[in-house]
């Protein structure tokens, strides 16, 4: 099964730091967005496990980035942890009516932070959850199993051509560029090209054999999954 992903969205650069190594640590995968556009964008393309928000946020605040992913079809079951400066009561009700999941007020331990997502985790585990099965044209994904078919066909995948695999096969017929691509299935912090893109799919087109005619090329932009045969 691969790693849990976690997306902070959080705009101090130096508590996103000791975070993402506390939680890599703790065996999930991270990546991080410093402002609340960015980090909706990048809620949108790579579907979290987690989103941990802040509410003071450059740009779109949190509370706003929370209304915008429960309105989301794709992200609207997204458990988000949200994170805020302030203490009072009608903070947290606000949070909590917009779609938080779960609170924690700064400043706060780390040790506090990772048992809260565990926490959040197994509540939202403990059921089950739209789009961790996903069939389209005969190929499925299985993202709790973390496991791939082709008319029932097992696919032995690596972990970044199992993402793009997802990411495309969530949105059938949607032209993604190579940019947004990256962003979905890439793991935070690698260095790559654009057109290392290029070598995934091509691997990844191989691998699904007759089926990897579905992906297609869109010329000049990058890649989509066939919307229908």
């Amino acid at each position: 099964m691969g790693k849990p992903r976690i997306l902070l969205i959080e705009d101090e650069r130096g508590l996103t730091d000791v975070l993402s190594y506390n939680l890599n640590r703790e065996g999930y995968e991270t990546s991080v967005a410093h402002d609340g556009q960015e980090g909706l964008r990048k809620a949108q393309m790579q579907l979290p496990d987690l989103v941990i928000l802040d509410i003071m946020l450059p740009g779109i605040d949190g509370l706003e980035v929370c209304r915008q992913l429960r309105a989301g079809k794709l992200t609207a079951k997204i458990p988000i942890l949200m994170l805020t400066a302030k203490g009072e009561e009608m903070d947290q009700v606000v949070g909590f009516t917009v779609g938080a999941d779960d609170y924690v007020t700064k400043p706060f331990s780390v040790k506090v932070l990772l048992e809260r997502v565990r926490a959040l985790k197994r509540r939202t585990e403990s059921a089950p959850v739209d789009g961790d099965l996903i069939e389209h044209l005969g190929v499925t994904i299985d993202k709790v199993k973390h496991r791939a078919c082709v008319n029932g066909n097992e696919l032995d995948l690596t972990p970044t051509e199992f993402r793009l695999l997802e990411c495309m096969l969530r949105q059938p017929g949607r032209a993604f560029t190579r940019g947004q691509l990256m962003d979905s299935a890439i793991e935070e912090g690698a260095l790559v090209l654009e057109r290392t893109i290029d070598v995934h799919i091509k691997s990844l087109r191989r691998k699904l054999g007759s089926a990897g005619d579905f992906i297609e090329t869109v010329r000049g932009v990058g890649y989509r999954f066939r919307e229908a045969k």
